[in-house]
């Protein structure tokens, strides 16, 4: 490629960004680095009605949180900005005066009453999706209708208008796209989208094209949902006297639900109760709240790995990489046209393999922030060997907590279905006697140490270890499972198991 490589990602501030919206950001960047282009990101807020406070803020922090970083943005900017369309407004008026002058765009200047008048015309009719097109617009009001001197007098006096292209009646629309090939349209299908509107803003569609155009965009990587609006943006492209310097595009397959049947939304995520958006949120307007994956306990590096093969292999059975790995491995060649779908337990596998790969001293640091919170102090030492017990069954890391607690707190309940069958008397036995070589003991209190302790109670009593184990275990922990106990005795230290097994004694109702 002898043109630089020029990427933008251009989500609209009306919201959380869905997690659709990271993943084309995630591809654009994987492009631009691959190539060793440039990643841009400009936002995209020309519809002020939909314009919510907060969510700017909230994209940036989250394309920060997964090291997408953009090469240019409203907050680092280049040298073609703004990158916020609403601080490009003077920009687009001349272009869509531009299309008028070449007969590409016409005004028009019918009321929203009018409008909707024409649709339910056409329903009457048994028009399947009534449109602004080709047939229509003879019967509106508008510069192709009216005459001359009557659409110079409606805008001198400011009467509110639009701007609407003029698509042609029959005409087949091609479009090269990188990953579905070739994509014919007929115009026919097409209505006359507004490029202009009344308030002087331009619509996503004439700002989308001039921006991209300025601001030497040579790739668009977007989603499914724009492939039918890429046909009118290769008119507009054409209409420009662009056509030459036309972007490639690439349109990413849809997220499907887990099951695969329908597009994947927030309802359904609430439905089962897993998120779509990369961090919390509360919408300012409505108090709606949503949660995010970086709050849920993922990490950054197993959204991005999950992320990137959501519509993308690499065409061999790795499934493990890092961020600069999936750069080296990316191509949109390897990017799949049908949707895929979204399984949450393949998030979840990857949270884990990447929990597992961490030292015990960085999982230490979660265990420390959480025991924190609930006002327990423990030493850096003692919560890397809980972080080094738990960690192979963690799949987030507040679970070092939830499922290691335990060692922390002394169990003031027991697991009744493991007590009614295996406390009995030959547990007592071996506990009572435990207790008190434990008490006896002087050396250092390790796995071994309370092991060798333990199997000479049981040997003491001519009683088989393996029969009492489930009954020590309940004792010292409250349920009849768990990671392995030796290492769990010698975390919690001799005397404070001493005291556990005292309390279970004088709890625990012997059975049979």
């Amino acid at each position: 490629m002898n043109k630089e490589v020029r990427v933008r990602f251009a989500p609209s501030p009306t919201g959380a960004l869905h997690i659709g919206g990271v993943r084309t950001a995630l591809y654009n960047y994987l492009f631009a680095r691959k190539t060793k282009g440039k990643f841009l990101l400009r936002i995209e807020d020309t519809d002020q009605t939909r314009f919510v406070p907060g969510a700017e803020e909230y994209i940036k922090e989250s394309l920060d949180w997964l090291g997408i970083t953009p090469d240019e943005s409203p907050w680092n900017p280049g040298d073609c900005g703004p990158y916020r369309q609403s601080e490009r407004k003077p920009i687009y008026m001349q272009y869509a005066m531009d299309l008028v002058e070449k007969g590409h765009a016409y005004y028009a200047f019918d009321t929203a009453e009018e409008l909707e008048a024409m649709r339910e015309r056409l329903t009457a009719a048994r028009v399947v999706s009534p449109q602004y097109n080709s047939i229509t617009r003879t019967q509106m009001k508008n510069s192709l209708t009216l005459p001359e001197d009557e659409v110079k007098a409606r805008l001198a006096s400011g009467e509110p208008y639009v701007i609407r292209i003029k698509i042609p009646r029959k005409e087949e629309v091609r479009l090269n796209d990188m990953i579905r090939g070739w994509v014919m349209v007929h115009s026919s299908t097409l209505d006359d989208k507004v490029l202009m509107k009344s308030d002087g803003m331009p619509t996503y569609h004439l700002a989308n094209i001039v921006d991209d155009h300025l601001m030497g965009i040579t790739h668009v990587i977007r989603g499914e949902e724009w492939l039918p609006s890429a046909p009118l943006h290769v008119l507009l492209y054409r209409y420009l006297g662009w056509e030459e310097t036309m972007p490639q595009f690439a349109h990413l397959p849809l997220l499907l639900k887990p099951d695969g049947n329908g597009k994947l939304s927030k309802r359904d995520a609430d439905k089962h109760g897993f998120p779509v958006f990369p961090m919390d949120w509360t919408d300012p307007n409505t108090g709606e709240k949503a949660m995010g994956f970086r709050e849920q306990g993922y990490l950054k590096e197993a959204v991005i790995n999950f992320l990137a093969f959501l519509g993308w292999n690499p065409g061999d059975h790795r499934e493990m990489f890092t961020l600069d790995e999936l750069v080296e491995a990316f191509s949109i060649e390897r990017i799949g046209k049908s949707g895929t779908k979204f399984d949450i337990n393949k998030a979840k596998w990857y949270n884990e393999q990447y929990l597992r790969a961490k030292s015990d001293q960085e999982l230490a640091a979660y265990l420390i922030a959480d025991l924190e919170k609930e006002g327990i102090q423990i030493e850096e030492e003692k919560a890397a060997k809980i972080a080094h017990i738990m960690k192979e069954r963690a799949t987030f890391p507040a679970d070092l907590w939830k499922e290691g607690k335990f060692m922390l707190i002394a169990p003031k309940e027991f697991d009744e279905s493991v007590a009614s069958k295996k406390w009995n008397q030959e547990a007592v036995t071996v506990l009572n006697t435990y207790k008190e070589k434990l008490s006896a003991f002087s050396g250092d209190f390790t796995p071994e140490a309370a092991k060798n302790i333990l199997e000479a109670a049981a040997e003491a009593n001519g009683i088989k270890l393996g029969k009492v184990m489930q009954a020590v275990r309940l004792a010292a922990t409250g349920v009849g499972a768990g990671p392995d106990l030796m290492a769990v005795f010698s975390i919690i230290g001799k005397d404070e198991l001493i005291n556990r097994i005292s309390y279970a004694l004088a709890q625990l109702p012997v059975q049979g």
